[in-house]
């Protein structure tokens, strides 16, 4: 179950946020395998005096417009699937919620399932993939 936090402009309308939600989450199925019915987005805002960053760096031309999301999963996969997914999100971002590729800023946190509660306060290595009395 991926974590992700997105933190947009805060004048990113709503439809352009749920655009970017939803991007991210069809690139997180497609390139990790990831089921459908794990969502689990924080999408918060920053204001132009909250967020900093070089609008050169690496010779990519950014614009003030960043669009950032970070992801916390279990590790476990390769640097293959990690290069799919970064490039599915930042194509689906363009696509679905016009945001240039350039103005996607995405990384990782990799732990595992001992570094997670999902629900009822319990350990889930403990649940491992079960299905909740919920469901």
């Amino acid at each position: 179950m991926p974590f992700i936090r997105t933190s947009v402009h805060q004048d990113t309308p709503q439809t352009q946020r749920q655009n970017i939600v939803d991007g991210i989450h069809q690139a997180l199925v497609e390139s990790i395998g990831m089921p459908r019915d794990e969502l689990f987005n924080l999408m918060t805002e920053y204001q132009p005096q909250q967020f900093w960053c070089s609008r050169g760096f690496n010779g990519i031309a950014r614009s003030e417009r960043v669009v950032v999301v970070e992801i916390t999963l279990r590790r476990g996969r390769s640097d293959a699937m990690k290069r799919s997914l970064y490039a599915n999100i930042a194509a689906n971002l363009e696509k679905g919620a016009q945001v240039s590729p350039k103005d996607v800023l995405i990384f990782m946190h990799e732990n595992d399932y001992s570094d997670w509660s999902v629900g009822e306060g319990r350990f889930a290595m403990a649940l491992v993939q079960q299905v909740g009395r919920d469901a």
